[in-house]
């Protein structure tokens, strides 16, 4: 990596769930909201009206509502949400030169070398104010040298607002807040620098190093650095290219419908345990087709973002449906994930999405440890 110094916006949805709710029932703007599982489920999302009352993301909806009975509890839809991200997604992927989607609603843009054509901050101002005009979601950023400091830029600017901090003023800005502020620093860590003494950034920015190590190792020098504003991580470039795939060429041309169906379900299956060991959801799947005379036939279809055998199958079979010639024989069939982001925790605990989960998690689970192939559905046995 060169000396030049490194400019990095990022952009976060504010209470992005919530934000597309109320743009779908405006009755709902300025009420006390929370998004998740029912009963035993946990809050996905929750509005600033609720905050007030303690609730956050990930806690258990009954201590939630103990917290805000007034809360009105929706189940969410997954669908408007994927599609609102991918609306903004292709809106920032249309002007800048480098970014990284690194959730359903959290973006970061490298702009490096931009300051020779453009003045970086106004053009993030500009994309900023084209994403709320396009899209009417709020949504903030903080512009800094680095990652981290960016993240944290947008944190203090929230709700719907942005932040600059110009390179050498990262410590200035560091230096007021809670260290519990540095991204990855946990309850664990914010108690164990506490009984140190240490409950602001420059406190530990000023902490003697050799201390820190001796108490937390490697992680301590880590978090000295960054609670000095260094931080080295890059932005991962997003290509809608990147896919998980599977394809079987027959030894012989196959026309048994039945058979095609049950290799689908096996081929589905497959790259669906492999996204979910990347801890990933995918937003596009896609059935190829490849003929005896060698012509291939693709096809593809955007769907909300899941990890699902379930889903991705029945979504296979519809796309295998649509575009497989009825009678031809078959010489080749393949399919393939793509649109791939990170496994936001948020977008998978809605309705009886948690039940889901912990199924999967059990069949992955016996599947590494006795074979892929000792646990399918009934389709792919």
């Amino acid at each position: 990596m060169d000396n030049q110094q490194r400019i990095i916006a990022h952009f976060d949805l504010d209470t992005f769930f919530v934000s597309v709710e109320r743009l779908n029932d405006p009755s709902l703007a300025g009420k006390p909201l929370i998004v998740g599982g029912r009963e035993r489920g946990v809050v996905a999302a929750c509005s600033y009206e609720t905050r007030k009352f303690g609730v956050h993301s990930a806690m258990p909806m009954k201590t939630a509502l103990k917290l805000c009975p007034q809360a009105i509890v929706l189940g969410g839809s997954r669908s408007e949400y994927s599609k609102y991200s991918r609306c903004v997604t292709s809106i920032i992927a249309a002007r800048a030169p480098v970014y990284e989607r690194a959730s359903i609603d959290e973006f970061y843009l490298d702009l490096t070398g931009m300051q020779k054509y453009f003045q970086p901050y106004q053009w993030v101002i500009d994309l900023r104010k084209e994403i709320t005009e396009k899209t009417k979601l709020p949504i903030s950023f903080g512009l800094a040298s680095n990652k981290m400091v960016a993240k944290m830029a947008t944190d203090e600017a929230k709700p719907n607002g942005y932040l600059y901090v110009p390179f050498g003023r990262e410590k200035e800005f560091l230096s007021p807040l809670r260290i519990n502020k540095i991204p990855g620093v946990g309850d664990q860590t914010f108690k164990a620098l506490s009984e140190l003494g240490v409950t602001k950034i420059r406190e530990l920015a000023e902490y003697p190093i050799t201390q820190i190590e001796k108490r937390f190792g490697k992680y301590g020098i880590e978090l000295h650095r960054k609670a000095n504003g260094i931080h080295e991580g890059e932005v991962i470039p997003y290509h809608e290219s990147k896919s998980i795939s599977t394809e079987s060429t027959f030894e012989e041309n196959k026309t048994d419908l039945h058979f095609l169906m049950k290799e689908l379900v096996r081929m589905v299956e497959k790259i669906a345990h492999e996204l979910r060991s990347q801890d990933k959801v995918t937003g596009c799947i896609a059935i190829k087709i490849r003929y005896p005379d060698f012509e291939t036939t693709t096809r593809q279809l955007s769907i909300p973002f899941t990890c699902y055998d379930d889903e991705l199958i029945a979504n296979a079979k519809e796309l295998f449906h649509k575009l497989y010639r009825k009678g031809q024989p078959v010489r080749l069939l393949g399919a393939r994930l793509s649109e791939l982001t990170d496994q936001a925790i948020q977008s998978n605990l809605f309705q009886d999405l948690e039940k889901k989960s912990g199924m999967y998690k059990a069949i992955d689970e016996l599947k590494e440890r006795f074979g892929k192939n000792m646990i399918t559905k009934g389709g792919g046995i």
